[in-house]
């Protein structure tokens, strides 16, 4: 009699519809599957492949009918080179000592991450977040995940990524940081040094989430170049893409 233990069905489900936080007057909805069990790293790795992205526990992509606007995007590592702006803002912001640790939230933290929210999203649903509900974004995660702290010369937190490693690379989970810095472009800096960093581990990508077209949020993401869009055809490149489209 064949002893071999069946494996527990994975289960995909779709949210409600939600006002969509990128584009004006349309909905978001999502498909999500729970992450957990021994077979947890294995399946976010092909769900990342896949265009899904992890929040907590749960991995989820967008399903929004009618609608394909968000566009996955990975920056390709090992091609990458900083010029003109990028290159300044690499110079301006070196000596930060980025320190990686691991994924267990602080004071500290919270405190620049609720002034990160409150300049550049008051009102969001984040904005609202108490320190146990950050706590729960940072710590909540199946796989393996990390988070990297930029610190001054003074010693003071002024940015911070909450990253997810895969087999091909790493994944910017969430990032924030000191908004009324006098530091310029500390969002682009992160992923700056994110990309170094994949380089320095012989990882292949960068994840960025998703890119919209025309998207003032979204927009900065194609700076970082060459990238690579998920479409019909697979992982493609983008590189005609600019800022602007």
């Amino acid at each position: 009699m064949d002893q071999t233990p069946l494996k527990r069905p994975q289960f995909f489900f779709t949210t409600a519809p939600l006002p969509c936080p990128y584009l004006p007057e349309r909905l978001e909805r999502k498909i999500v599957t729970e992450l957990s069990g021994p077979g947890a790293e294995n399946l976010h790795e092909g769900l990342a492949r896949a265009g899904f992205r992890r929040s907590h526990s749960i991995a989820y992509a967008p399903a929004c009918p009618g609608c394909r606007s968000c566009v996955p995007v990975r920056v390709v590592a090992p091609e990458f080179t900083r010029r003109r702006t990028l290159a300044r803002t690499w110079r301006e912001n070196e000596d930060l000592l980025a320190v990686k640790v691991l994924s267990r939230a602080s004071n500290e933290q919270f405190d620049l991450f609720t002034r990160y929210q409150q300049s550049r999203h008051t009102g969001s649903d984040m904005a609202l977040m108490g320190f146990y509900e950050y706590c729960a974004m940072v710590e909540d995660s199946p796989i393996d995940t990390f988070v990297i702290e930029f610190r001054d010369n003074m010693g003071a937190l002024v940015a911070v990524c909450l990253t997810d490693r895969t087999n091909d690379g790493l994944s910017a989970v969430y990032s924030f940081f000191e908004a009324n810095s006098q530091r310029q472009s500390l969002g682009n800096y992160i992923v700056l040094w994110l990309i170094e960093h994949a380089r320095k581990l012989s990882l292949s990508y960068v994840y960025l989430g998703y890119w919209i077209a025309g998207s003032p949020k979204m927009g900065y993401k194609v700076r970082f170049q060459p990238m690579e869009s998920l479409g019909a055809s697979g992982w493609t490149r983008m590189d005609d893409v600019t800022e602007a489209d």
